[in-house]
Parts: structure tokens; sequence; C-alpha cells
């Protein structure tokens, strides 16, 4: 049975599918596209039947990322058949948890900056942390671009990569700890 992860945001169109894009990308790239699922979903159904935002489509295709997406809205019963539920901010953690019909449930949901950490032998992702932590102070909050121009989804793409790669090394450490 394959990992199971979920992107959150408030309306699954700009953050949370950006995330679930590139993180997908990633488990691809490390040959691990069978035993790691993503997808995504809004805490709202503002959005349920659209496609991801303009922007956030422009900056996922300008990078190289898949861009394929329908919106739609978490729903508690997920939890189940989930490993991992990532919120996009501290809103979407709360909303969550209210969510979780167990304590269990509840510990699967992790905010995605609490990944964006130096690793000892990635120079690029430590010097990118120290970027976004430098700016951010202890925020781990993606910032919602959805307001704002351009530039803000650039700099969520930004983020997301970031906290990727480390998203990824805690998957496969899950995914080691299966087989073990």
């Amino acid at each position: 049975m394959p990992y199971r992860v979920c992107f959150v945001c408030t309306g699954n169109i700009c953050r949370s599918p950006m995330a679930e894009s590139v993180f997908r990308a990633r488990v691809a790239e490390a040959g691990l596209a069978d035993l790691v699922t993503a997808d995504s979903a809004g805490t709202g159904g503002w959005h349920e039947g659209e496609p991801a935002d303009p922007r956030t489509v422009s900056v996922l295709e300008e990078r190289g990322y898949d861009s394929e997406h329908v919106a739609r809205r978490f729903e508690p019963s997920w939890f189940a058949r989930l490993d991992l539920v990532i919120a996009l901010d501290a809103g979407h953690l709360r909303a969550l948890r209210r969510l979780a019909p167990t304590e269990e449930d509840a510990r699967k949901i992790r905010l995605l900056r609490s990944y964006a950490r130096p690793s000892p032998d990635h120079h690029s992702s430590a010097s990118a942390w120290h970027a976004l932590s430098e700016c951010a102070g202890d925020d781990l909050d993606v910032p919602d671009p959805y307001y704002g121009g351009r530039d803000g989804f650039e700099e969520c793409l930004e983020m997301v990569e970031a906290a990727s790669t480390g998203l990824l090394a805690a998957v496969r450490e899950e995914l080691e700890g299966r087989v073990a």
C-alpha cells in the first residue's frame, strides 16, 4: 500500500496544488512514484471543481512542474486512508485538527515548512532554508498569495520547493521503517 500525503490550504487553488505538484515531482525524481502518492484539498469548498489559479499554473509551468488540478474540499473521512496531512499555514493546521476524528489522526497533521530544514549534505537547501528563516523568523506559514501579485506566487513556490526536499527525506524514513 502506498504512503499517502495530502496537502491542504484554504481553497485548493494556490498553495496546496503547488505543493502537490512539487512534491510529486520530487517523488518521481527519487524513483518512489510507486510507493508514494500525493494529492491536495482545501479547508473550504469555495472553488470545488475549478482549476488551479492561473498564476499558480504559470509559475509551476515555468519551473517545469505539472499543473493539472481540480479543486476539492478536504473531508474528515480521508484521515483513515492518509499517512500524512500537510497544512500550508497555522490556520489550516488548526482547522484540520478540529476535523480529525481521533488523536491518532490529529498526529498525522504537520506544517509544510516544518520540513524546511538544512541538511548537512544539501548546501543549496540549507542556504534556501536560512534565507527563508531570516525573512520569516519562526513563522512556518506559507503565505497566501491569492490577493497579491505574481511575485507572491513565486515566493510561495520557493518556500514549497525548499520544504519538499525535507518532506521527501521524512517520507523516505517512514517507508524504510515500514520495511524494517
